[in-house]
């Protein structure tokens, strides 16, 4: 998005990815870089952008997305998480994190998609997000797409390096 080459490849995927799947009637991410003892979703209909990153170039804090957000679908989801009988919470004043903004500037500029985004929840226990999963599958949205962003381990330097004996 910046122009590093070393992200060409993951551009191209993600671009190619929006080709094949069209354009979605709203796109709900899950986030990894949000973290809630909960399940909790976005649900304003005009989120802000959250930088919740450091040291990086000055233009990355520049980055816009203005897309809107889509207060049904956030209620839809937590009906749906409710109806599995998992306790989650909607949040109006939550921005979007760059685990939705980045891939979504690469592979819909246009903004014109509403969005909502789901946060982990903080245990990070397996089997319960695997029933979040299930809950979503009863999501009646046509079109919806739904992203898995970011990665679990942000500390780049750490787990690259040697471990020492």
């Amino acid at each position: 998005m910046l122009g590093d080459p070393e992200h060409d490849e993951m551009i191209a995927v993600l671009k190619a990815i929006a080709e094949k799947v069209g354009t979605p009637s709203a796109v709900l991410v899950i986030s990894a870089h949000w973290e809630a003892k909960i399940p909790t979703i976005t649900s304003g209909s005009a989120p802000g952008l959250i930088y919740d990153y450091s040291g990086f170039p000055p233009e990355s804090y520049e980055i816009q997305y203005p897309c809107a957000g889509e207060p049904r679908l956030a209620q839809a989801v937590n009906q749906a998480l409710s109806d599995a009988g998992i306790k989650a919470q909607l949040d109006e004043q939550r921005g979007f994190d760059h685990g939705l903004y980045v891939p979504l500037k690469l592979m819909y500029p246009e903004t014109n998609i509403p969005c909502i985004q789901l946060s982990l929840m903080n245990s990070l226990d397996a089997n319960k997000h695997l029933a979040v999963g299930a809950a979503l599958q009863a999501l009646a949205w046509d079109h919806l797409l739904v992203v898995g962003s970011g990665f679990s381990f942000h500390n780049m330097r750490a787990f690259f390096s040697e471990v020492s004996g």
